[in-house]
């Protein structure tokens, strides 16, 4: 099985954008708390997360994304409980999210891209000052990331029979441990000051 060190790698080559660099550490600090939750194995959960939208920049047609990343991490030696995992993210795949790993990745695809934009808007720009009551008020707000699903968010948490309030709050912490290379730990507010 490839290592850790070895994802991102495969992340950086295919991906140039920050934002989406800073969006596959979210996903991945999520999916690493939930695998230490649940029981999973926490570099194979950790490494889906990373993995999810490699992708996506070279390939982001629906026709595309995941289907040409599955085929590259196929090549790359990539198991088929990755893989599906990975295809099982996107709905219009049609691959079922069977196991605790791919629900939960599809639980926290959406949400954490959702508390990335709540965070950036508070002014400190920091994860610290978010918590889940903040964060369901901004889902009603639909013109607030609108491009993000929130059905996606509300069906993820019921897939993986959580409450949602417990979902984002758990999501939050997850991230926090990753704020510094998600620039939400407050040094943006610090930098723009300047």
């Amino acid at each position: 099985m490839q290592n850790r060190e070895q994802a991102w790698c495969l992340l950086t080559e295919f991906t140039q954008s920050e934002s989406l660099r800073k969006h596959a550490l979210a996903v991945e600090a999520c999916m690493r708390a939930y695998a230490r939750k649940l029981g999973g194995d926490e570099e194979l959960w950790g490494i889906v997360g990373l993995l999810h939208d490699f992708d996506y920049e070279k390939y982001p047609a629906r026709e595309a994304h995941p289907y040409c990343g599955s085929e590259i991490l196929k090549q790359r030696g990539y198991s088929d409980q990755v893989r599906r995992a990975i295809m099982s993210h996107a709905e219009y795949t049609g691959v079922t999210r069977d196991t605790p790993m791919e629900k939960a990745l599809f639980a926290c695809d959406e949400l954490s891209g959702f508390i990335t934009a709540a965070a950036l808007v508070k002014p400190n720009k920091s994860l610290a000052e978010l918590n889940a009551k903040s964060v369901k008020k901004r889902m009603k707000d639909k013109a607030f990331a609108r491009s993000v699903n929130r059905n996606d968010i509300t069906q993820g948490a019921a897939d993986l029979g959580i409450d949602l309030e417990e979902h984002i709050e758990f999501c939050i912490e997850a991230m926090k441990r990753v704020a510094a290379d998600l620039a939400l730990d407050g040094r943006a507010a610090d930098t723009q000051a300047i």
